[in-house]
């Protein structure tokens, strides 16, 4: 699926007919985003909402709507300087494949400043945008579901807002784990449960006699009035574990303003000091090997070209010496071979030139190899080998005192920190008072838990209280009502029910357990630390995260720094996106909130170009500045560019094609 084009006519700030191409196919090259530019308050929100309402109509989570009837949401939209005949209009162009062949479809809304019955008029036009597809219209909410689901549109149609909220909760909010369970499936098969739960009350109360329906429901009222106990119950522990999170929170800040003071500096002092002796035994012992080195071979390194010439000159005398041996031995030879030739029938002549040669190479090879100048070194090869070892003794000491040195540095460096760290420590008042609000908010969270934990209890009792109440209604079926084909009914339920529980848990694993590993490799991508997180896991009831490094440890989510917290939410809706195995546009409004150059650079190189097919982001100048708009043009992701431009003295914004801020 591609949205083609949008247009808003008197819609919230854009007076009159205002049309954004939002086309990023080219035939030049691949170029996947759309960049819209507006200051705060210009109507870059209302683009969102724009897309989200073409979609949706009545049940669009659009993010001015809060709890304004359709209607009055609708009156709310009109443009201020709009006439009461002016009509207020949606189209959203988009193209996606049916039936293996590309089909273009254009939704329209349009209603008036006092929408008739309370709603717009919708409808859908097919390819050429001139004829209408009315069979399209009365089940468009059904048709629009199984091309982009409401349940997981938050997964591509989202703000920064939402990012952060994800990125600061322990949980995911309603909105993402509606999205999850959407995603999973979990909702159907939580409505079938439901529903054959209503069919089996049904039978029973059919097939039981006057007395047996009594029963029958007074054990359903009992059943009634657990489920409400629990559900009371349920509500009380997530109130006690909002309390224990805000609790935490707090033992977290008195830790780390503790630690920040020199509170645990000032319990550790003793330790510390020793530490500083200990490396400062450790420096003056590497001192000390160093003054070794110092009176061995290791000044001969000040003389680096002297000890070359000599290694030189000796090789040179060494080879003139065993020339001089070998010249007598070759002369000898050649006489040897002279007269031997001499025995043979050739011709005395030839044997003349063979002499001749014989006595010319052996002149030139002894005159070729002769000194320039007198030797001077006169060293033997013992002295030469002992040479050679000396060299290779000086380029031992010479790596042994660079790394001595790097030691010495690094033990001195770690000195100075431990001067720092104990002349930090608090005072023993100070230190006192921070230790006492660090017990006392480690006492409340301690008490919230136990307090929690006794709630769980009494919701696990209460849990096996139900499924005994409804054992006992199953039983009390089974035993009292002797209606064989009715019996079956309710049997087969209890099977299916039995089978659709299984169904459902090993679902949740196995689509979790892929969610988990794309989560993780969406979050390492963005980061580009692979050294901080080795696996992530997802809670089967809560959807909450749970990050481990690579000795199996967990890592609290509160060592996580604000724009790392942020790249795990952008990872978490991501790895959703792409495990919802929807090929669907993203469209981001506020895309980089409040993180730090580095995570921006991640996000602008990495996620971007890389979220969709087609990415529109919606920014300030401030989020995408020039430095990241230039990154992008230059990684030739932007396919078109709009600025927002907003007149504050007529509250109207019009949309500047091919412009931005810069």
């Amino acid at each position: 699926m591609i949205f083609l084009e949008l247009v808003l006519q008197n819609f919230g700030p854009y007076s009159g007919r205002q049309v954004i191409n939002l086309d990023t196919r080219s035939e030049e090259n691949y170029r996947p985003i759309i960049l819209l530019g507006g200051m705060n308050g210009g109507g870059k929100t209302t683009l969102m909402d724009a897309i989200r309402l073409a979609l949706y109509g009545q049940r669009a989570q659009c993010s001015t709507r809060g709890n304004l009837s359709y209607s009055d949401f609708l009156t709310q939209c009109v443009n201020s300087k709009a006439t009461p005949t002016d009509k207020t209009r949606i189209e959203l162009l988009f193209e996606h494949i049916e039936d293996d062949k590309p089909v273009k479809y254009r939704i329209v809304r349009t209603w008036d400043k006092n929408p008739k019955d309370g709603k717009d008029t919708l409808g859908i036009l097919g390819d050429d945008d001139t004829w209408p597809v009315d069979s399209l219209v009365n089940i468009w909410d059904d048709y629009i579901e199984n091309l982009l689901p409401l349940g997981i549109s938050n997964l591509f149609l989202f703000d920064g807002e939402q990012v952060k909220e994800l990125a600061e909760q322990e949980t995911p909010p309603p909105i993402v784990v509606e999205a999850i369970r959407g995603l999973l499936g979990l909702e159907l098969a939580d409505r079938l449960a439901v529903d054959l739960e209503i069919l089996v009350n049904r039978k029973r109360k059919e097939i039981a006699d006057t007395k047996d329906l009594a029963n029958l429901e007074e054990i359903e009222a009992k059943l009634t009035q657990y489920q409400e106990d629990y559900q009371g119950i349920q509500a009380e522990l997530a109130t006690l574990n909002d309390l224990i999170a805000e609790l935490e929170t707090k033992q977290r800040e008195a830790l780390d303003k503790f630690m920040s003071e020199g509170g645990k500096i000032a319990s550790d002092r003793s330790h510390l000091e020793q530490q500083q002796k200990d490396k400062t035994s450790t420096a003056e012992n590497l001192r000390q090997s160093m003054c070794e080195l110092a009176a061995d071979v290791l000044p001969l390194a000040l003389i680096p070209n002297l000890l070359n010439q000599v290694q030189a000159q000796g090789a040179k005398e060494f080879r003139y010496q065993q020339i001089q041996l070998a010249k007598d031995v070759l002369i000898e030879r050649d006489k040897r071979l002279i007269n031997w030739l001499s025995q043979l029938t050739i011709d005395l002549e030839q044997v003349e030139k063979i002499q001749y040669f014989l006595k010319e190479d052996t002149e030139n090879l002894y005159t070729s190899n002769s000194p320039s100048e007198a030797p001077w070194l006169l060293a033997d090869e013992e002295s030469l080998s002992q040479l050679d070892n000396v060299s290779y003794h000086l380029q031992n000491a010479q790596k042994l005192a660079q790394q001595q040195l790097a030691n010495l540095k690094a033990v001195e460096e770690e000195i100075i920190t431990l001067e720092r760290q104990v002349q930090t420590a608090a005072e023993p008042e100070a230190y006192q008072k921070l230790r006492d609000a660090v017990e006392d908010a480690q006492k409340q969270v301690i008490q919230s838990k136990a307090k929690a934990e006794i709630t769980q209890r009494k919701l696990t009792e209460l849990e096996d209280v139900i499924e005994q109440t409804k054992k006992e209604l199953k039983e009390y079926t089974d035993t009292n009502i002797d209606r064989k084909n009715r019996e079956h009914i309710i049997a087969s339920v209890g099977k299916v029910q039995a089978t659709l529980k299984l169904f459902r848990e090993k679902l949740t694993l196995r689509k979790l357990n892929k969610l988990e590993e794309e989560v993780k490799h969406c979050f390492l991508y963005l980061l580009h630390k692979s050294d901080l997180v080795r696996t992530i896991t997802i809670d089967t009831k809560t959807f909450s995260l749970s990050l481990y490094d690579f000795k199996g440890k967990p890592v609290p989510k509160h060592r996580l720094s604000a724009g790392e917290k942020q790249l795990l939410a952008i990872a978490f809706l991501w790895g959703l996106a792409k495990v919802s195995g929807f090929r669907l546009p993203v469209a981001i409004d506020t895309p980089l909130g409040r993180l730090d150059s580095s995570h921006r650079n991640n996000l602008v190189e990495k996620y971007f170009p890389s979220a969709s097919h087609q990415v529109i982001l919606l920014s300030t100048d401030t989020e995408i500045g020039k430095k990241e708009v230039e990154t992008l043009r230059k990684n030739e992701a932007i396919a078109r560019e709009y600025l927002l431009k907003y007149d504050s003295s007529t509250r109207e914004t019009t949309v500047l094609e091919d412009r931005y801020f810069w």
